[in-house]
Parts: structure tokens; sequence; C-alpha cells
């Protein structure tokens, strides 16, 4: 399918489905209902475990597009921040802590856009691979301790 000039792959439909999954796993988090912040852990979860299933789907299928390319770290970010930002809200997460990571992705995504404007493109790492695996397990963790 093509909309607006643009590949709609079956990866690229995962990546964008996680966006849209972003405001569900919200509600849940905020919501004060019996279990909801149990829900909130398994959208969360099902949302990050699409993370590798797209891009491993677009490798695989050949067909890796910038639309991907731009929209995979966006869509991950996205995930990441809103979880973090609603933790705080919650009073479960030090604003502090937010403010670190959040940081180191804004000085990651920076250092990268300046090499991409030279022409020269920065894959991630397995050390950021190992730290996106981390926040989620913390996130999960922080998700289903039922304290209030």
């Amino acid at each position: 399918m093509i909309y607006w000039g643009i590949i709609m792959t079956l990866a690229n439909k995962i990546t964008i489905a996680r966006i849209f999954i972003i405001p569900i796993f919200i509600i849940f988090l905020l919501s004060e209902f019996p279990y909801s912040n149990y829900l909130a852990a398994i959208i969360f979860i099902v949302a990050a475990s699409t993370d590798s299933m797209d891009g491993y789907i677009a490798r695989k299928r050949n067909q890796v597009t910038n639309l991907g390319k731009f929209m995979d770290p966006l869509a991950d970010k996205l995930l990441i921040t809103s979880a973090l930002v609603g933790l705080v809200e919650m009073g479960r997460l030090s604003s502090i802590v937010a403010i670190i990571i959040i940081s180191r992705e804004f000085i990651i995504t920076g250092f990268r856009t300046v090499a991409a404007s030279e022409g020269l493109i920065v894959a991630a790492s397995w050390w950021g691979k190992l730290k996106t695996v981390t926040q989620i397990i913390a996130i999960v963790s922080i998700l289903i301790n039922n304290y209030p």
C-alpha cells in the first residue's frame, strides 16, 4: 500500500501501531481501577516487543525504508518517554531520573542528526540495545510493583 507517496510495509505498519498504542498505555497507566497497572504493563510489553519485531521483519523481507529508519527510533523514544513521564506523574519515579534518561536520548539523537547531515550513519550498538532492554525491564518492574 502507498499512502501520501510512502510505501507502507508490514514493518512500518507495526511501528506506526506502536505509536498509536502509546495513548492507550497512558490511559491505563494513569487510571486507578483495579489491576490497571498490570494492564498498563502488558500493553507496554506488547508495544516494546514490537520494536525488535519490526526491524527483523524489515530486514528479513528486504523492506528497509527511510520512513522506518525515521519512525522506529521515534516510536521507541515516545514509548519510553511517555512511560517515564507517566511514572513521574504517579510519584513512582524521581523526575531527576527521568530527566537524565530523556536528556541522554536527546543528546544521542542530536549526535545522529549531525552525523547524518555529514552523510554518516550511526547505527545502534549493542550497548544501546542493552540500554533499551534495561529500561524496558525497569519500567515493567515499576509498573507491576503494586505500591501506592
